[in-house]
């Protein structure tokens, strides 16, 4: 179960992380953290047992290395379109031989010690977003990068690029199809499978269907959904 954070806070990081969810992703990509932030709220995350993932802005090396240097376990990128790619972003989350990333761990090892170096590669989730028509056309090639930790599906933008309305919690049948058909082929290469999803219920769907992860909402979903159902509950008790 993952949480998500959009608010670059450390009070809503602390929440969050002490609800109890098994990771949270701070989102660097549609979220309103920057690199300050980041090394703002790690810290905070890590005081408790929820693992601490980063979504980046895009699948950039500098934007991967940094993220990781400053305590991420694992790196989400976006709009995932090849094997290409999906290299790419192993790449840049493993040290050699097996990746590319550049050595200076300059939090993490503070905050994971002095045998980070030859544990990262063990303990790094490279995860790449599924949300394009190429990926899906290159699927299987995609799942079969050596080194590629996840995968995650993107339902908003997947729905977009099939002339739907974005959102979460999709129940067109093509779209159940497409899900399907990704969680399938993730399971037929031995990939753990991903998913965003809006509600509770429908997160427990995914995880019966088989994805290894569910993120529900995120904290500024939280924040408006408390304050709209308390405020209409007072206007509808006329106050």
């Amino acid at each position: 179960m993952n949480g998500w954070i959009a608010i670059p806070s450390v009070l809503s990081a602390e929440v969050m992380a002490r609800a109890g969810w098994d990771s949270i992703t701070i989102d660097m990509q549609h979220g309103t953290a920057d690199y300050s932030d980041l090394l703002a709220m790690l810290p905070v995350i890590n005081q408790t047992d929820t693992a601490a993932l980063v979504r980046v802005p895009w699948n950039r090396p500098e934007d991967i290395m940094r993220a990781l240097d400053a305590g991420a376990l694992g790196i989400i990128a976006p709009m995932i379109d090849s094997a290409a790619d999906t290299k790419a972003l192993v790449d840049a989350c493993l040290y050699a031989p097996e990746g590319a990333r550049s050595f200076g761990p300059i939090r993490a090892r503070l905050a994971y010690g002095d045998s980070y170096a030859a544990e990262a590669n063990a303990n790094i989730l490279p995860i790449a977003m599924i949300e394009t028509r190429a990926a899906l056309d290159q699927l299987d090639d995609i799942l079969q990068v050596p080194g590629l930790g996840g995968i995650y599906i993107g339902p908003a933008d997947l729905s977009l690029v099939h002339g739907l309305p974005p959102g979460f919690d999709r129940e067109e049948p093509e779209m159940l199809e497409i899900i399907e058909h990704i969680l399938g082929r993730a399971k037929v290469f031995g990939v753990p499978a991903c998913i965003h999803c809006g509600s509770p219920a429908y997160a427990k769907r995914m995880q019966k269907l088989g994805f290894s992860l569910v993120t529900i909402g995120s904290d500024a979903r939280f924040l408006e959904a408390g304050a709209n159902a308390a405020l209409g509950k007072l206007r509808s008790e006329g106050y």
